[in-house]
């Protein structure tokens, strides 16, 4: 089996609330213990939404430096990841003028202008409907603006559309290796985890590329266990989906964590330090 696996935790996503799962982190202190609990776990990263009060997303540069800083302080040893999706309605300014003035060490970077909604699964109600805005622009611009900033790319593919899109974008030479790629599956306007699509994914990389996957839902941990086997990585979170395989409300991200490290185990790989993936990803130790 290829290298180390490196385990991120998407701690609470923009979708995500404690009406789901009380465990969801709202406030600076909450996303601080539930990072330290996932790093003990078996995290290297940690994947971040910062929220206000009320639990809605923000795009308030200082209400994501105190959660970031929190985290930081908390367990220094940690991969932070902020996210350049903040919210409904922000400007492409307010997504990237966070990335550019805390300069975590690695960002989302989206590639596809998409449907992103929720719908019930069982009906196929619309309970949410709302367009996430990509362009062409914006992918060329947060990129050049994240490495400008020395902030590594997390490049997440919701299909093979938005991976020939960020290919299009790659030829300007701006892009550093090894490239970071995320594949989300199970996103409502997104592609269904399906094996076969996964591999052609897979195999439509470009040289010298990193690829792990995240999963919405039911679709969590096949994604993962199909990533791991395949020599990728692994992503899991309260952000993505709030239950434990057997169907109970996860206690914590930490426990999604500690479900990951069990399918590691399994694949008979070892589960990357912080360190080890930052060596992997390209990530400068600061």
């Amino acid at each position: 089996m290829e290298g180390k696996v490196i385990i991120t935790a998407a701690l609470s996503g923009a979708g995500t609330f404690k009406s789901n799962n009380p465990a969801v982190p709202y406030s600076r202190e909450e996303f601080a213990e539930e990072a330290a609990k996932c790093y003990k776990a078996g995290a290297a990263m940690v994947h971040v939404h910062a929220r206000q009060a009320d639990g809605m997303a923000t795009h308030d540069v200082e209400l994501i430096r105190a959660t970031y800083d929190a985290i930081k302080e908390k367990t220094p040893e940690l991969i932070v990841n902020l996210s350049s999706a903040v919210g409904l309605g922000k400007t492409p300014e307010q997504r990237i003028e966070q990335i550019i003035k805390i300069k975590p060490e690695m960002a989302s970077l989206n590639t596809n202008t998409m449907n992103f909604s929720i719908l019930d699964r069982k009906t196929g109600r619309i309970v949410f409907d709302y367009i996430f805005e990509n362009t062409f622009t914006m992918i060329q611009d947060f990129g050049k603006a994240m490495e400008k900033n020395g902030v590594k790319p997390e490049v997440e593919l919701y299909d093979m559309g938005g991976l020939d899109n960020f290919l299009l974008i790659m030829k300007q030479g701006f892009f550093s290796e090894p490239i970071n790629f995320n594949f989300v599956w199970g996103v409502a306007g997104g592609q269904k985890f399906r094996p076969e699509v996964f591999v052609a994914m897979k195999n439509a990389l470009p040289p010298r590329s990193n690829f792990t996957t995240c999963g919405v839902g039911n679709d969590e941990f096949p994604a993962i266990m199909q990533s791991c086997l395949m020599g990728g990585h692994m992503r899991v979170g309260l952000e993505d989906n709030v239950r434990t395989p057997k169907g109970e409300l996860a206690k914590g991200n930490y426990e999604l964590v500690e479900w990951a490290v069990k399918v590691a185990e399994i694949m008979g790989r070892e589960v990357a330090t912080p360190d080890e993936a930052r060596e992997i990803m390209g990530i400068a130790k600061r």
